[in-house]
């Protein structure tokens, strides 16, 4: 087992994409239980995304299709569907709190893992708790959250957030899909960016972006947004495009 100082971080090359059937990725993993508070700030702002313990990034050879985007909350606006999934959604509560696990998160995880493996043909990901400890729960550090929807009493949705000074970034969501009517999928995504500007956080990650992608094309819904250039070192300044 690895001790608390010891970083371990390695690259698997000419993994099968998860986006492209007729492309490969290689993607560099960084494994470390203790990270600080600012290098991982650094790491967000670089490309890297968070799961658990387990940081990484694209770095294929052949493609450059996955880029990372920020929302610029100062200058966003509510388009008028936007407000109206955020106005049919008013009647459900949120929560946010540390990261926890439960025997509803992994049913709830499950079920709607099952409608998209059905729905959009993604790989079969069944979790039990202590998978989902390990990817949702561990590493959170203080700035992991989740927030917690509930409707009629019931968990309908999980959104899980790491929450900086000056960024949240969008980690993962899931819902039930017996609410797909309520858009919760967006109505999480709109919650955050509330949250961004209740607290005059400039900057919401939304992960990586694929133009045109049928799975991650969605978010060019949320302009104005900032794309990143360059795969840059954590010492190294980074680049980014305005789009509005």
């Amino acid at each position: 087992m690895l001790e608390k100082s010891e970083v371990l971080e390695f690259v698997e090359d000419n993994r099968q994409c998860s986006y492209f059937e007729d492309k490969t990725s290689d993607i560099r993993y960084k494994y470390v239980e203790k990270c600080s508070y600012e290098e991982q700030k650094a790491m967000l702002q670089r490309g890297w995304r968070r799961f658990g313990y387990m940081f990484f990034v694209p770095e294929c050879k052949e493609c450059d299709e996955c880029k990372t985007l920020r929302i610029d909350i100062k200058n966003f606006r509510f388009s008028s569907s936007q407000r109206r999934v955020l106005n049919k959604n008013k009647d459900i509560k949120f929560y946010i709190q540390e990261p926890t696990v439960t025997y509803e998160h992994i049913d709830l995880f499950n079920t709607y893992h099952q409608y998209m493996t059905q729905k959009k043909g993604w790989e079969k990901n069944e979790v039990d708790i202590q998978e989902y400890y390990n990817a949702y729960v561990a590493g959170a550090n203080n700035i992991g959250k989740e927030i917690l929807f509930f409707k009629d009493n019931n968990l309908v949705a999980v959104a899980l957030i790491d929450f900086f000074d000056d960024a949240i970034s969008s980690v993962y969501c899931y819902y039930d899909p017996n609410y797909i009517k309520y858009s919760l999928g967006q109505f999480s995504i709109l919650v955050q960016i509330q949250l961004a500007k209740e607290y005059n956080i400039p900057y919401v990650y939304l992960g990586y972006w694929i133009k045109d992608h049928f799975s991650l094309g969605y978010k060019n819904r949320y302009k104005p947004f900032e794309i990143l250039q360059n795969r840059p070192n954590l010492d190294e300044k980074t680049i980014w495009k305005y789009y509005d």
